[in-house]
């Protein structure tokens, strides 16, 4: 059993987005065993195939820059150096990340890249569950809930690597508390 908590980062723009089809450009990980203990991580970049040349904006919000787009792999090598990482294939894995979208956004980029998804089952949204456990009438950003929590927010925010770290934090800290059984192939949530 690994717990593979993760964080994706977008193709982005600043106002109106009709009709542009956002892409996954980058991807942090880490995999946690059933006994708390922290494996490995995992993070990189992807090339997006539609829009390769990224927005002013998105570099701003992500700190991404072109040249590490540029030098990037396609989504199809990422992806599967990912699933190898993660020993999708090997054992049983939960997907949990911080919302209920990066599932979607992994399917779309698998889709459009002629990939198979059926492995992002199952999937966990902490962001929810955490809203349950904590009691709180509105749901937190992360980094409102790591603040909240007594931990300092390591990193930069809207970086996937960092925001996967600071997820993991919550992640153990709340380890028991979780409500990742599967029901009709998608772990559970509120």
């Amino acid at each position: 059993m690994n717990y593979i908590v993760f964080d994706l980062e977008l193709t982005c723009w600043e106002g109106d987005l009709a009709g542009r089809v956002q892409e996954i450009i980058e991807i942090g990980a880490y995999k946690i065993d059933p006994y708390r203990h922290t494996k490995s991580k995992f993070n990189r970049f992807i090339k997006p195939a539609l829009y390769p040349i990224l927005s002013p904006y998105c570099i701003q919000l992500t700190s991404i820059s072109q040249k590490q787009i540029n030098e990037a792999k396609s989504f199809k090598e990422v992806i599967k150096l990912f699933m190898d990482w993660a020993e999708i294939d090997a054992e049983t894995h939960y997907l949990i990340a911080w919302g209920s979208k990066d599932r979607q956004y992994l399917v779309n980029d698998c889709k459009l890249h002629r990939v198979d998804y059926d492995w992002t089952d199952p999937y966990t949204d902490l962001k929810i569950q955490y809203q349950h456990i904590k009691k709180l009438r509105e749901p937190r950003g992360l980094k409102h809930a790591v603040e909240s929590e007594g931990f300092e927010f390591n990193g930069a925010l809207h970086r996937a690597i960092d925001d996967a770290y600071n997820l993991s934090r919550i992640f153990l800290k709340y380890f028991g508390e979780w409500n990742l059984h599967k029901e009709g192939g998608k772990a559970y949530q509120y």
